[in-house]
């Protein structure tokens, strides 16, 4: 059992959904990046989402292109952003890592060497923004070779015909983009939720993700009240952003700031079944 497929495993059992924090690697810095990763397990994270920096990020909003460019900035790859997981998993063995990015990186990287890097720098599970179903054949083979969970991204505007193409082959998790467009802009209501998830019940066994949109502490318990977890990025990257000096380099409490909303996150997340 994969260590994503343990840890929902492991919150059914606690009767509780999970939280699913993102930071995008290198942003503002690799070494604050690397301070907020190391510290986001004792803050409440539940499954980890890092983000690969990338030039042309199509389906993220100005708060999560900001951060791209200024991961970029400080030098950013996708090499490093795998010896940053790798790092992590010198203290780390269990919480589950999940990458989040674009196809091009991986093709100059290699599909077949990057799937094989990426399992052994202790990456879990993929989520390639703009790998449509159609095309999944060009990395789905080596990632099942080597373990890793492939995760698709299913939005409210994909229909009941199309969906057991686009979950075909799929593992880990659902990601339900909860809104159309673009990261961080608004928020799906919890009725919008009640009417959509139940639908991709129907056709999936996995575990589901709602992201897009999810910025408090209050949103985020009403999401796990609905699907199994709640991943949030946009308002994480907020607060680093306005934690940086004006030229966009960390300040003295930066990865503290971030913690901290991720405690807050995290309280709420585990206290939303026992309100419901």
């Amino acid at each position: 059992m994969s260590r994503i497929a343990q840890r929902f495993a492991s919150l059914r059992r606690a009767g509780r959904g999970g939280l699913i924090p993102f930071l995008e690697a290198f942003d503002p810095d690799g070494q604050t990046s690397a301070a907020m990763l190391a510290g986001l397990p004792a803050a409440g994270a539940d499954l980890i989402e890092i983000g690969v920096p990338f030039t042309d990020p199509m389906a993220d909003g100005p708060i999560i292109q900001a951060a791209g460019r200024r991961a970029l900035d400080a030098g950013a790859t996708l090499r490093g952003t795998l010896a940053m997981v790798r790092n992590f998993r010198a203290n780390d063995a269990d919480t589950p890592i999940v990458l989040m990015g674009y196809l091009n990186p991986i093709l100059a990287y290699g599909t077949e060497p990057f799937a094989r890097d990426a399992a052994a720098s202790g990456v879990d599970g993929l989520i390639v923004v703009d790998l449509p179903a159609e095309e999944a054949g060009l990395l789905l083979p080596h990632a099942k070779a080597h373990g890793l969970d492939v995760i698709r991204l299913v939005a409210p505007t994909t229909d009941d015909a199309r969906l057991p193409k686009v979950l075909e082959g799929s593992s880990g998790f659902v990601y339900y983009v909860s809104i159309t467009g673009i990261t961080g802009t608004r928020s799906a209501t919890g009725a919008e939720l009640a009417a959509n998830i139940p639908r991709l019940r129907r056709v999936t066994d996995l575990p589901i993700a709602v992201g897009f949109g999810v910025k408090t502490p209050a949103q985020a318990a009403e999401v796990v009240q609905i699907a199994d977890a709640a991943v949030v990025a946009s308002s994480l990257i907020a607060t680093l952003a306005a934690s940086l000096d004006a030229k966009s380099r960390a300040g003295p409490d930066t990865a503290a700031r971030v913690l901290a909303d991720v405690r807050a996150l995290s309280s709420g997340v585990r206290g939303a079944r026992l309100a419901a």
